[in-house]
């Protein structure tokens, strides 16, 4: 073997160990140019999120902006987005929202006469022309104070017992709006101008609250009335009977009278027992009489009723109320007729000669717990009887008091209820249990209570 021949022989076998490493190392070789694909790869995406996020964090604040400027055109009835408003004026008669509202109208109608409802802050020039600037300045102001005022007009005429803090809202939105179109020529609504259209629509709001609780307390008078009516027409027949029965007994107490003068032995001793029953029951009639005569004339009496309807107001809500009828179960009869499911049951009756101061003070006690804290006519409180009988026991009224409330009509419903519920699934049963037995599908002999549904 030649010099040339041991060369390329170790040339050969070092040929043969590099490609062995490049055999051996060549999977490396890929991982490495993965993990550049997987790098870059991973970049593109985590751009991509960046990016989304973006887009997502802008698209979630414009849906909110848009959801709020759409409530402003809905009617929130639980006003949580907006709060509850607060009344700005407290007058007694609707008639002084009314004139209040035309004194700042007349302030309003001042602002406009002295240019001072819309301004414009900046003396315009077109081409050179001072005067013609002024002119088309003047016409953009008044277009923007039409548009304001149109804004306002249809807000206020729109304006419920439910909506006006969206209203408020609406309005001073619709003020900034014209204010940011015409921020261009410096123009501007006055604030001033603002406060006293957002006046204006206050006293809108409180007038028609104020309106509805006249025409509530006018109903309620006017039942009140009605009630009082019912009474003396009850004392007057009262009274009437009264008489007729009086003259009725007078007549059989002279008729015995005189035929006690003739009478003898047992004919005597029956006349004298006749007499003292025929006194007995006319001192009763007597006694009718002049209560019918007295509750007639003495309008304060009468009987203070508490009552309850669980089936109708639940638990713990009691009925605080007074009548003069001679029977006072009459009036809680009709109340029970009246708009409710079921009957009001009597938890205790009160006569007093000054019923009225007597229904005014437990009225008066419990104001915290009325039911409808807006209307002082309606007579519902949620308190328990204890309170009631403690305060009535306090103010010297030794009265009798029910404690659980009967209400049979509304527990029998419930246990009519819970029977036909009963009989229903009983029912059920009972057809799961005759399908399966008679099921050609089913070759079993056994039966699967459970798959029956019993």
């Amino acid at each position: 073997m030649g010099l040339f021949d041991l060369i390329k022989k170790k040339e050969l076998k070092e040929i043969e160990r590099l490609s062995g490493l490049l055999e051996k190392y060549q999977p490396i070789s890929n991982i490495e140019d993965e993990v550049r694909k997987t790098q870059i790869e991973l970049d593109r995406i985590d751009n991509e999120k960046k990016k989304l996020s973006v887009e997502y964090e802008s698209g979630l604040a414009t849906y909110y902006r848009l959801k709020q400027q759409l409530a402003l055109f809905e009617s929130n009835l639980e006003f949580i987005e907006f709060g509850v408003y607060e009344p700005h004026y407290n007058f007694e008669r609707s008639d002084q929202y009314r004139e209040e509202q035309k004194t700042i109208i007349e302030k309003q109608k001042l602002l406009i006469k002295n240019k001072d409802a819309v301004v414009c802050t900046t003396a315009w020039t077109i081409g050179g022309d001072a005067k013609l600037g002024r002119k088309t300045m003047d016409s953009i102001q008044k277009l923007i104070l039409r548009a304001f005022n149109g804004e306002c007009s249809a807000m206020i005429s729109n304006v419920k017992w439910n909506n006006i803090v969206q209203m408020e809202s609406r309005l001073e939105k619709a003020y900034n709006d014209l204010n940011k179109l015409a921020e261009g020529f410096h123009i501007s609504i006055n604030l001033d101008y603002l406060k006293l259209k957002l006046e204006e629509m206050y006293l809108e709001h409180e007038f028609l609250l104020k309106k509805q609780i006249e025409k509530d307390a006018a109903r309620e008078i006017q039942a009140e009335l009605k009630e009082e009516e019912k009474a003396r027409r009850e004392f007057e027949i009262a009274r009437r009977k009264a008489e007729k029965e009086e003259e009725i007994y007078e007549n059989a107490l002279l008729k015995a009278r005189k035929e006690i003068s003739t009478a003898t032995g047992l004919e005597y001793e029956k006349l004298i027992s006749k007499i003292h029953s025929l006194e007995s029951d006319l001192a009763i009639v007597l006694e009718k009489k002049d209560r019918a005569i007295s509750m007639a004339q003495q309008t304060k009496r009468g009987h203070v009723y508490i009552i309850s309807n669980i089936g109708s107001f639940g638990e713990d809500v009691y009925k605080i109320g007074m009548t003069r009828r001679l029977d006072p179960y009459d009036r809680v009869r009709e109340l029970g007729d009246a708009s409710v499911p079921f009957k009001f049951d009597v938890h205790a009756l009160i006569y007093s000669d000054n019923a009225r101061t007597l229904e005014f003070e437990l009225h008066q006690a419990f104001a915290a717990n009325k039911v409808n804290m807006l209307n002082n006519r309606r007579e519902f409180f949620r308190i328990s009887l204890d309170e009631i009988k403690q305060k009535i026991y306090q103010l010297g009224f030794d009265a009798e008091f029910v404690q659980m409330a009967e209400a049979m009509e509304y527990r029998e419903t419930l246990m009519l209820r819970r029977d036909t519920k009963l009989f229903n699934c009983n029912e059920l049963s009972q057809t799961n249990f005759t399908s399966y037995l008679f099921n050609d599908d089913n070759n079993s002999n056994t039966i699967d209570l459970k798959q029956a549904g019993v």
